[in-house]
């Protein structure tokens, strides 16, 4: 991980990798619960047994869990000191280009894009892209944008 100081010790940052998270192993419980809460019980995330038979070979993560993994694994990535509060902005460019399989280690690398000022504070677009091991392409790439307030 790595840690700036200040948001200015951030700025020099841009156009630079920050780091990369440990690595998560993501299961099947958690490809359940996050069908549950988002009403998506399609059977290629949640039935194994058809899943084995299926275009992947078992069950993967739903594309948005695996993006919703990066608050997680971006506090691993880099932190910044000297702020009140960051607040997710967003995302631009989100792309799944490969599936999870359930009971992959993924993890992230942050790399900073921007740091612009805005009203208070300062907003950051950092790149993360999703690995797993032994994985030939990434699984997520998205832009995400921080406000961070100072």
């Amino acid at each position: 991980m790595t840690s700036f100081a200040s948001l200015d010790e951030l700025t020099a940052a841009v156009g630079t990798e920050l780091g990369s998270s440990e690595w998560h192993t993501v299961t099947q419980q958690q490809v359940d619960l996050f069908a549950e809460a988002t009403g998506d019980h399609q059977w290629i995330h949640v039935d194994p047994e058809r899943a084995k038979a299926g275009p992947f070979g078992g069950p993967i993560a739903h594309g948005y869990l695996t993006l919703s993994l990066i608050p997680l694994l971006a506090k691993e990535c880099y932190s910044v000191g000297g702020v009140r509060m960051a607040v997710n902005y967003g995302s631009d460019k989100v792309r799944f280009p490969a599936p999870v399989p359930v009971g992959s280690r993924v993890r992230a690398t942050a790399e900073l894009l921007s740091l612009t000022g805005v009203t208070g504070g300062y907003q950051a677009v950092v790149r993360f892209t999703i690995t797993s091991e032994g994985g030939s392409k990434p699984h997520c790439v998205a832009e995400t944008i921080t406000r961070f307030y100072v």
